[in-house]
Formats: C-alpha cells, structure tokens, sequence
C-alpha cells in the first residue's frame, strides 16, 4: 500500500512539473522581442525557438502520465488533484514573468489548495 501511495505520488508530482512545464515553455516561445512584427514573422520566430519544441515534449509526456494516474485513481480523484498545476502555472507566471496576483487569484489559488487538501486526505 505504501509504495502504491508513494507510485501516485511520484506520478502526480511528474504531472504536475511536465503539464506547469509545458505552459512555461510556451509562454517562452509566445514572447515576441520585436513590438512590430507581423503575425505571420511572429509564428515563423516562435516555430524556430526551442521553447515551444520543449513545450510540446513536455505535454506529450505529460499526456503519457497522465494515462498512467488515471490508471491509479479514481477520476473525480484524479481530475481535482490535477488542478493543482494551475497554482503551480500561477505561481510559476508570477516568478518567471512578473505577473500580478489580484485578490481573485489569491482567493482561486487558496481555494484551490483547499480543494487539493481535501481530497488528497480522503
């Protein structure tokens, strides 16, 4: 039971760092430095950075593990525990891009953990 619990875990973890990665690793590639470009210089810019060739690796293993969560738990388990990457994407946001916490957002993120909590305790 024990190393079940800590297989979940691990996969969970795994989830979370690859599906958070992914989003990172396309906001990277979105970045455009030049203000003027044209939407079509700006796909051809963004198809030529690593970024978006790592955020696509990233959502393909995520996809993988994924599968093999679900395997593990039940789905409405799955799926609420999953949610967690989204504090982790809003964190990460905050960090990496200097993106602004509005009381909104404290208050979805800490609902979220709350969310994250409970169900990880039942």
């Amino acid at each position: 039971m024990l190393l079940s619990s800590l297989a979940i875990a691990l996969i969970w973890a795994l989830n979370i760092a690859l599906d958070s990665g992914g989003h990172f690793a396309f906001k990277l590639a979105a970045i455009e430095p030049a203000v003027d470009a044209s939407l079509l210089s700006h796909w051809r810019h963004m198809l030529t950075r690593p970024w978006l060739w790592l955020g696509v690796v990233c959502f393909t293993g995520e996809f993988v593990v994924w599968l093999a969560f679900l395997s593990l738990v039940p789905l409405s388990q799955g799926v609420l525990l999953g949610m967690m990457s989204i504090v982790v994407v809003m964190i990460g946001g905050r960090i990496l891009f200097h993106e602004h916490f509005t009381p909104l957002r404290i208050l979805g993120i800490t609902l979220i953990l709350a969310g994250v909590a409970i169900v990880g305790l039942s």
